[in-house]
């Protein structure tokens, strides 16, 4: 799930740093802590040395995604702009972070809350710092259903735990449920409320 999840995220960071046309460093800092920004956070908030500090394997997985975005945008350079291009990666990997998360809270021992917590903020973190760094509102924050279907993930794992299954099915349950709903919420272009 962490693999799935560096490489979908370095992805969708390098395709952000393109579409604003950043230079290859931008492309490579953005991509990079788009992938590991959440991860390193809740690791800190466990206290745990971030293993994106311990090991070079986090830190090749996003090289390689962000090698796979400039290529894929090498070939595709017309349809960059077709927000699936950065809309599915994203669904994939907020998928592989919220289960990954969930999973690191359940060992860590934390409580129900917590398990949320940590899920939505691996789920979320590195699209947040690099909305943060692009000088914008993060988008979780004003567009998008999404932090929810991170939520409802994690809530699912917590109860599939509780209820007695293994930690194998709750990653499965927990994987399934935000991909699905994060795929339903683009296609039919779910959003919460505002107020004006």
């Amino acid at each position: 799930m962490n693999i799935i999840g560096l490489i979908s995220f370095a992805v969708v960071g390098s395709f952000k740093a393109l579409r604003e046309g950043l230079d290859l460093f931008g492309i490579t800092v953005l991509g990079i802590m788009t992938a590991l920004g959440g991860g390193i956070t809740r690791d800190l908030l466990v206290n745990h040395i971030p293993n994106a500090l311990k090991s070079f394997t986090d830190f090749s997985f996003a090289l390689f995604g962000v090698w796979l975005a400039v290529v894929f945008y090498r070939i595709f350079k017309r349809d960059i702009s077709n927000r699936f291009f950065i809309l599915i990666p994203d669904a994939i990997g907020l998928s592989a972070f919220t289960t990954t998360g969930a999973l690191i809270a359940h060992d860590a021992g934390v409580s129900f809350f917590g398990i949320v917590i940590l899920a939505t903020l691996t789920g979320i973190g590195g699209g947040m710092i690099s909305d943060i760094l692009l000088g914008k509102i993060p988008n979780v924050l004003k567009d998008d259903f999404y932090a929810s279907c991170a939520i409802i993930g994690a809530v699912g794992f917590y109860v599939t735990v509780s209820s007695g299954f293994g930690i194998n099915t709750a990653s499965v349950v927990c994987a399934s449920l935000v991909l699905m709903i994060r795929i339903m919420a683009i296609l039919y272009n779910w959003k919460l409320p505002r107020f004006s």
